[in-house]
């Protein structure tokens, strides 16, 4: 299919009723608003055509970014590519989800969510603590670098309650994240959790919650899956 016919096909499945809950959540125009199951039937059309892809995100259409994320191929994805994706996640679900998703899954996962983790900017900041958290769901334990996940446990143990407000969901997640899937720094996850307890983020209009890590982390203890991997963080 071509951009054109992708951009028509996003146009009908859209309905005013998503629209209005992406509208809370903090999209801006333009958008369609469909929701992700419905863009997932468009993935075949757009998956083994890389270029189209790269040409949905351009498009500054949120539905056509996301579904760009789900599309897109990690391995061909050039970092400067990643890149400009970053900076134009202008908001949480592009940032947390389409592309730190894809960058964990490329082969500059690592580079770029340290480079990101350190910015000013918020949204490339959470780009960049999704993006590890993320890594962590999908990378074998004797790859990781446990010394320095343990000092980013550290670093959100003493910085979480004061850091910018949407950085603070996603630092949770990645305590969530260790504790899940990291075997050897479980305990140590937990340890943080307990320390930071609970964590408050502004959700706007919406009736998102910010998930409790220590019960989160619980609930993987009780159904024995801590350390298990995903095959893959895209979604």
């Amino acid at each position: 299919m071509t951009f054109e016919e992708i951009m028509q096909k996003l146009q009908e499945l859209g309905s005013d009723q998503t629209k209005q809950i992406y509208m809370n959540h903090g999209v801006k125009e333009p958008y369609f608003g469909v929701k992700i199951g419905d863009m997932k039937k468009l993935v075949k059309f757009v998956k083994k055509d890389h270029e189209l892809a790269l040409k949905l995100y351009e498009s500054g259409n949120h539905d056509a970014m996301y579904l760009a994320g789900l599309s897109v191929n990690p391995k061909l994805i050039s970092k400067e590519t990643l890149q400009d994706w970053a900076q134009k996640a202008y908001w949480y679900m592009a940032a947390e989800y389409t592309v730190a998703g894809v960058t964990a899954e490329s082969d500059y996962a690592i580079e770029l969510a340290r480079e990101w983790m350190k910015s000013e900017e918020e949204m490339i900041a959470v780009c960049g603590w999704s993006t590890y958290s993320n890594y962590l769901s999908i990378t074998p334990d004797e790859k990781l670098d446990l010394a320095e996940i343990s000092a980013l446990l550290n670093r959100v143990k003493n910085s979480i309650h004061e850091e910018r407000n949407r950085v603070r969901y996603v630092m949770n997640g990645f305590v969530i994240s260790v504790g899940a899937y990291v075997t050897e720094l479980s305990e140590e996850a937990k340890h943080v959790a307990d320390y930071i307890g609970k964590v408050q983020v502004d959700v706007g209009n919406t009736a998102c919650k910010v998930p409790l890590a220590t019960e989160y982390i619980k609930k993987i203890e009780i159904k024995n899956r801590v350390g298990m991997k995903r095959k893959t963080c895209i979604c």
